[in-house]
């Protein structure tokens, strides 16, 4: 299947923050990508959704060619009761999509415990939404001022999809405090969690944990 101009960019930039253990890739949401949901996966998404069927068609797709590119194929990539995906053994990986295009993150668990990602539009993030995001730890001089606060918004969103599988702790936004300066979040929990992002032609955040050495 021919790849977009936009598929081919975000692809890039993506690859270029990611570790090297970690594989990335995206996909433009279209018509019909539901059908690219197997038979287990359609089952564990609700059919009353045709429009999150779409995009979990497509976030899996990708995973699924990724773990392919892992040596690890044709494995139903469920969805939990509390909505996250179930990974074969052995790998961690996540989701995440808006309106249009939808990306996924897969790695062999090893260095990398656990890993979160999450996609948003280039676009400032609405005042409503930035106040009940950010708080006064939080530290986004790093990121360019107009999209600093999508950044935020992306970044915790990601390190609470990295974190659940760990602690299985329900997190809001004010439990966890991200400094993109340092390219680092720590939850209420203490869990510590790396950061990368990219900015164009959309905000992606990758957030990984790091395995314990202690």
């Amino acid at each position: 299947m021919m790849r977009l101009p936009e598929e081919i960019a975000l692809a890039e930039a993506m690859t270029a923050i990611a570790p090297r253990s970690v594989r990335v890739g995206c996909r433009v949401i279209r018509d019909g990508d539901e059908a690219h949901l197997l038979p287990g996966e359609a089952h564990s998404i609700p059919a009353r959704q045709p429009a999150m069927r779409r995009a979990s068609g497509a976030a899996r797709w990708i995973a699924h060619e990724l773990l392919a590119a892992l040596g690890v194929g044709d494995v139903a990539i469920l969805r939990s009761p509390t909505g996250a995906p179930v990974w074969p053994d052995g790998i961690t990986g996540s989701l995440a999509h808006d309106d249009d295009m939808a990306v996924a993150a897969v790695a062999p668990i090893g260095d990398i415990a656990s890993l979160g990602i999450d996609v948003e539009p280039a676009q400032p993030l609405p005042d409503d939404i930035l106040a009940l995001v950010t708080t006064f730890a939080d530290r986004t001089d790093a990121a360019e001022r107009h999209l600093a606060g999508r950044i935020l918004f992306a970044a915790k969103e990601a390190v609470y999809k990295a974190v659940y599988p760990l602690d299985r702790e329900v997190l809001g936004y004010e439990d966890i405090t991200v400094d993109l300066n340092a390219g680092r979040a720590t939850t209420k929990t203490g869990r510590k969690a790396s950061l990368a992002y990219c900015v164009a032609p959309r905000v992606v955040v990758l957030a990984f944990v790091e395995k314990d050495r202690g």
